[in-house]
């Protein structure tokens, strides 16, 4: 007799990463995710050989002019993007409410009307009359720019049959939904749906299409994962609500670097691109003041300056205060402990305060001396020489350690008008007599640069701390 087939286990898999197991789960075991697990539909039948859409030919005979960038209308986008938009490309821009995704989205599909190419604009968040108001006050209206509030997959296929649009956007893929497919609009399967619709048309029609998506409390895109890997390029919007400042930084970019980030000024008018935005975080001080430095960050590839500012106060409490404001907190932590053992400032009675200019957010290493140079002008009340910048990454033994792309920090800071920099030395500089002298100097741009081994060695020449070595003079002396 012979034996039955065993019985195929069901097989379970995640929502969010395809992880299959073959029981159920509450938790994913790839990407730790809760309830994500369900019971994956078992295959009915093996898929046959079909007519093929497009015969497959030899790579180099394939044509790239209908690949090529083409110009958003924004120039700060287009730096993120690679150049421009590109037929066809799938992008999906993440953001927090309230952050300007649909201001931006709408400046886009305006500037790009202007440019003679059809637009269509789904809206599943607002009415028509609403997305109109907008545009009025932003001038985004064109007789090129179609617009159409739908939330239905359906309807908004028909749209695009009708339009036949060059650009797309969707705002947002999270509300839209596609009849026949069990779930709520913004789920997980309704959202893999719509998004695979979307883009399925983008490739066969050549329409650069947009999704606006939601994102969740710790600031990841909502929705399955797969999302992020079925489109070309993804996005996040960026800023403080406290400020008008509004950053634009790619994550995933199938044509183009992903370390580029874009500027923008979001007001009453609309969003306007800031090619230049380092005077958004440097203050101008009628007269010198101590407890202030500018430090040079790497935002992408693109150098930024920003102003770090220091209060130092003797505090009534058992134990002081110690409040940041765009700093790094456990960085300054660490600052302060080396300030104390390897500079002799103390700093364990005194409540201390810091802060960084108009809303930046400086988490990077490299504002590390910038740091200590306020804290340590703030404690002893000195300041600092005039024209100054600070930059280099400060380790536990007090010792200065090289950031990455130097030479356009110094670059940048000399272009606006700094006339010394303090940096970590680098090794080729360690010539004989480095023991003895401490410090070497070197022109770059006019621009003095004057490179330290250690905190204490930049302190001292600042004039911030007492030692045996020769301190620098103000800069306005010559």
């Amino acid at each position: 007799m012979p034996k039955p087939a065993p019985r195929s286990r069901p097989a379970y898999r995640c929502a969010e990463c395809g992880w299959e197991t073959g029981k159920w789960v509450g938790r994913c075991g790839e990407c730790q995710a809760w309830g994500s697990v369900a019971e994956a539909a078992a295959p009915t039948m093996r898929t046959a050989a079909a007519p093929v859409t497009t015969q497959a030919v030899p790579i180099g005979q394939v044509s790239v002019s209908e690949s090529a960038f083409r110009s958003s209308g924004v120039p700060e986008l287009d730096r993120v993007l690679g150049g421009g938009l590109v037929p066809g490309a799938a992008i999906l821009l993440a953001g927090e409410p309230g952050v300007g995704k649909s201001t931006l989205l709408l400046e886009v599909a305006a500037q790009t009307a202007r440019l003679r190419h059809r637009t269509l604009y789904v809206t599943g968040e607002e009415s028509a009359s609403q997305v109109r108001l907008r545009a009025d006050r932003t001038g985004g209206v064109h007789d090129e720019l179609y617009l159409a509030a739908e939330t239905d997959l359906g309807a908004l296929l028909t749209h695009i049959e009708q339009v036949r649009p060059t650009l797309l956007v969707v705002d947002s893929v999270q509300t839209i939904g596609a009849s026949g497919i069990e779930g709520v609009p913004g789920g997980v399967t309704q959202v893999k749906e719509v998004a695979a619709a979307l883009i399925r048309v983008a490739k066969t029609r050549n329409i650069t299409t947009v999704m606006v998506g939601h994102v969740t409390k710790d600031g990841s895109i909502a929705g399955p994962r797969v999302l992020e890997h079925l489109v070309d390029v993804v996005l996040h919007f960026e800023g403080d609500r406290n400020s008008r400042f509004r950053m634009v930084r790619a994550m995933k970019n199938r044509f183009g670097p992903v370390d580029e980030v874009g500027c923008f000024d979001l007001s009453s008018d609309g969003i306007n691109a800031v090619t230049d935005p380092t005077g958004l975080f440097v203050e101008n001080h009628h007269a010198q003041v101590p407890g202030t430095c500018v430090a040079v960050t790497m935002e992408g590839r693109r150098p930024l300056l920003a102003e770090v500012q220091a209060l130092v106060t003797v505090s009534a409490l058992e134990r002081p205060r110690r409040t940041t404001s765009g700093l790094d907190g456990a960085r300054m932590a660490m600052v302060m402990a080396v300030l104390q053992q390897h500079c002799g400032i103390r700093l364990h009675n005194q409540d201390v305060f810091a802060s960084t200019v108009g809303g930046a957010k400086l988490s990077e290493p490299a504002v590390d001396l910038a740091v200590a140079v306020a804290l340590a002008s703030a404690s002893r009340g000195t300041i600092p020489p005039r024209g100054v910048v600070a930059m280099g990454e400060i380790g536990l033994a007090g010792e200065l350690r090289r950031v990455r792309d130097l030479p356009q920090r110094l670059a940048e800071a000399a272009r606006l008008g700094f006339q010394v920099a303090v940096v970590p030395a680098q090794p080729a500089s360690r010539t004989p007599g480095w023991a003895a002298q401490r410090h070497e100097t070197r022109t770059v741009d006019g621009m003095r640069v004057i490179e330290v081994p250690d905190v204490d060695t930049a302190l001292r020449l600042l004039k911030l701390t007492d030692g045996r070595h020769a301190p620098l003079r103000d800069v306005s002396d010559g």
